[in-house]
């Protein structure tokens, strides 16, 4: 099984998803066929990434009558955010005490 934030950077990892959330994010509530449209690829793989999206919990779709709106849960990146400031603390404290060792190296 993976773990939220695999499931975070599994599911951005593949540029069309990142398109469909970034648009989603963007504009709002669409539905497949709106996504479709400006996709470059066929409804059902965009199905297939709005379901890879669904289970990383980015997105959440909503039933209005015969169609499924979709709409971005950008918290939802808030363990991918986390990871990645965990990893930028630490690259800081790696930089600040190379400059440290640097300027002692100086004459």
């Amino acid at each position: 099984m993976l773990s939220t934030a695999d499931n975070l950077f599994k599911a951005l990892a593949d540029p069309t998803r990142r398109a469909i959330f970034e648009r989603l994010t963007r504009d709002g509530s669409l539905t497949v066929h709106a996504l479709t449209a400006r996709a470059g690829v066929s409804q059902p793989m965009v199905s297939k990434h709005l379901s890879a999206l669904k289970r990383a919990r980015l997105v959440r779709c909503r039933h209005q009558g015969r169609e499924t709106h979709y709409h971005a849960q950008p918290d939802a990146l808030a363990p991918m955010i986390n990871w990645l400031d965990r990893y930028g603390a630490f690259w800081r404290e790696r930089f600040d005490r190379l400059e440290d060792l640097l300027e002692r190296m100086e004459p």
